[in-house]
């Protein structure tokens, strides 16, 4: 039988249907060929029959096997066709899972993308951002930098000093915040530490009781640990003593290190205490607070000297905190004394009670670090006299008592502001278009191409305009014209000086001709220092035959270029005037009223504040050994109304 497959199968299934048919168009066939034997002649009838049987029987068989391979074969087509199916189905399975796959990638490669591209365009945003956010920073420091020169250039010496004690203030909490928290974190290891050698104390312990229970089941040995037994009792006789002297000599050196480490405590906290009261004292006005705070320095002196006492320090150390401490308790019982007879401090005065406050305030620093950073091994090692850290620290101490004031250009009567009457009041106030006008005019000299209006500054005393003038070498100047009046109060400006081209003579010329163009002619100059290549000079008005101290002016020439840096006339605004005065005694009696420890020269009067008043009176310069002074004696009573000492540093000259 010829065996009809068709080619080109599309698929398996339709090639299993094609097999089907042709199993059942073969069947047929079969049938149909079984028929036509049947229908044969007969030949004879013996042979027919036997021909016949034969055929029959054959055919039989023929069809049976026949079916059984169609069957066969039918199997094996629907076995093969479906294993191609499957493999045909996988593959495009597979297929539709890599085009899936490279779908998916290729999606997350471009979701890869365009996350890149959003990341990169955020940090750039954020760079941009950031650059943004950087310059207003900077502008806001420039803008707080330029708000904070405007208000330290208008502040007075009492907003000084309280913005002073304020920051001050500040860094103490923040030094004690930090010193609580290393106090906490050293408690907290010693804790743990204690903690530790407590555990093994108890196992140390155990392990002793273990070993005795042991030893209590060992047999003995007889009359050789009788005698083992007896010399440890005599070693354990003499270890007692030995051991109890030791520990005696142990308690009292620990007692003795306990003492001078709560004299070192103590010491910490007076210097605490009185660098809280200076602080107040400098800004104090009040007559009853000053007297308290005095009080309390005074005894804050005497306890710190007795705890100074305590401690082995050296001599020379001992001797420079010893100096400043009674310096201090001396300095403020003339104070209290004097506030006591109902006068007022002066602006010397105070400066002094700040240098005070300022050098008291090292001395506190280096002892509380001292105390938060010392070991127990160091301060042992001071104590037995030994060079170290704490001995060191001490005499960084004794050397900060040495420190000499700042303020080292300090004239006579500086910073008193207005004593009467204020005389700016009644002059006309002017616009702010007309500041600008005379700004320029008083800087016509100074090459400026900018003039840039920054606001007001509002005073009891003194309302004036604020400007920034530039130069043409890109220099700042700042300027305050009062309100009333449209007078030149104040300017500075920053120059490089650095060589001495000119003296003080000169700088004299040129700070007059400066003031001569502002119309001040009737002055005289009063005190002169050169400190750091700048000339200070400070001069007063002296049109009614006498030095009007209340009237001053001070005045900065850069010595390297013989140009005037800076001016403050606050007090020849305010109280220069027209003054009808005269001596109620001679120069001779005034004279007389010194005492017979002075050598002085020719006395000159002079007008002076004297608890916000003024009086006339005689001023001496006089000399004691190589100590230098200006006394000034009423011209009317008599009395000795101040004194002032002339101090001298590596810097210049002040007063106190």
């Amino acid at each position: 039988m010829e065996k009809k497959i068709g080619k080109n199968v599309s698929s398996g299934a339709k090639k299993v249907e094609r097999i089907e048919e042709e199993t059942k168009v073969n069947a047929a066939n079969v049938d149909t060929q079984t028929q036509s034997k049947k229908k044969a002649p007969k030949k004879t009838a013996k042979s027919t029959k036997s021909v016949s049987g034969k055929q029959k029987k054959g055919a039989s068989k023929a069809e049976q096997k026949e079916s059984a391979a169609a069957e066969k074969r039918l199997k094996a087509a629907k076995e093969r066709a479906q294993k191609k199916e499957k493999k045909l189905m996988k593959k495009a399975e597979l297929k539709a899972k890599k085009l899936e796959k490279k779908a998916a990638l290729k999606q997350k490669k471009l979701e890869r993308k365009e996350l890149i591209a959003k990341k990169r365009a955020e940090r750039k945003q954020a760079r941009i951002e950031k650059k943004a956010e950087l310059k207003n920073k900077k502008l806001e420091r420039r803008a707080e930098k330029i708000a904070r020169r405007e208000m330290l250039k208008n502040e007075t010496k009492a907003e000084k000093q309280k913005r002073l004690a304020r920051e001050k203030k500040d860094r103490i909490a923040l030094k004690r915040q930090k010193r609580e928290a290393q106090q906490k974190a050293r408690e907290q290891k010693h804790l743990a530490r204690q903690r530790a050698h407590e555990r093994r104390a108890e196992n140390k312990k155990h392990k002793r009781e273990q070993k005795t229970e042991r030893k209590k089941n060992r047999r003995g040995f007889g009359g050789w640990l009788a005698a083992v037994i007896s010399l440890g009792v005599a070693c354990l006789a003499l270890a007692t003593v030995v051991t109890a002297g030791s520990i005696e000599m142990n308690d009292m050196n620990v007692a003795s290190e306990n003492v001078s480490r709560a004299t070192l405590y103590e010491m910490v906290s007076v210097t605490e205490d009185m660098d809280n009261n200076l602080s107040k004292l400098r800004v104090s006005s009040g007559v009853r607070e000053q007297q308290r705070l005095l009080t309390d320095i005074i005894v804050d002196s005497m306890l710190m000297e007795s705890a100074l006492e305590r401690i082995p320090v050296d001599a020379a150390t001992s001797t420079d905190i010893s100096s400043f401490v009674n310096r201090t308790g001396s300095y403020a019982r003339m104070l209290l004394s004097k506030i006591s007879a109902g006068e007022k401090l002066t602006q010397t005065e105070k400066n002094t009670i700040a240098y005070l406050s300022d050098v008291n305030s090292k001395i506190y620093n280096e002892l509380n670090t001292l105390v938060t950073t010392m070991s127990g091994k160091q301060f042992r090692e001071f104590l037995k006299g030994g060079e170290g850290a704490v001995s060191d620290q001490f005499h960084q101490i004794g050397q900060d008592t040495k420190t000499e004031s700042e303020e080292i250009v300090d004239a006579p009567f500086s910073g008193e502001g207005n004593v009467g009457e204020n005389k700016l009041a009644a002059m006309e106030e002017i616009s702010e278009s007309r500041a600008e006008e005379l700004v320029k005019e008083y800087f016509s000299g100074y090459h400026v191409r900018e003039t840039k209006y920054t606001g007001e500054t509002v005073s009891n005393e003194m309302s004036g305009y604020n400007f920034v003038l530039t130069d043409e070498n890109d220099v700042e100047i700042y300027a305050q014209i009062t309100k009333n009046g449209g007078k030149l109060a104040f300017f500075d400006t920053y120059e490089v000086c650095t060589q001495k081209n000119f003296d003080l003579d000169t700088c004299d010329e040129l700070a007059r001709d400066f003031l001569a163009g502002l119309g001040i002619t009737d002055v005289e100059a009063v005190w002169l220092s050169d400190a750091g290549m700048v000339a200070d000079i400070t001069y007063v008005s002296n049109g009614n035959g006498f030095r009007a101290y209340p009237d001053m002016i001070r005045v900065r020439v850069c010595e390297s270029k013989g140009r005037v840096v800076g001016m403050e006339a606050r007090g020849y605004l305010l109280n220069a005037t027209d003054r009808n005065l005269s001596a109620g005694i001679s120069e001779e009696q005034a004279r007389a009223k010194l005492s017979g420890n002075l050598e002085c020269e020719n006395g000159t009067l002079a007008l002076i504040p004297v608890n916000g008043e003024e009086v006339l009176a005689y001023e001496f310069f006089c000399t004691s050994g190589d100590t230098e002074y200006f006394v000034y004696i009423d011209a009317n009573t008599g009395e000795e109304v101040q004194m002032l000492r002339v101090r001298q540093s590596a810097n210049g000259s002040y007063l106190r």
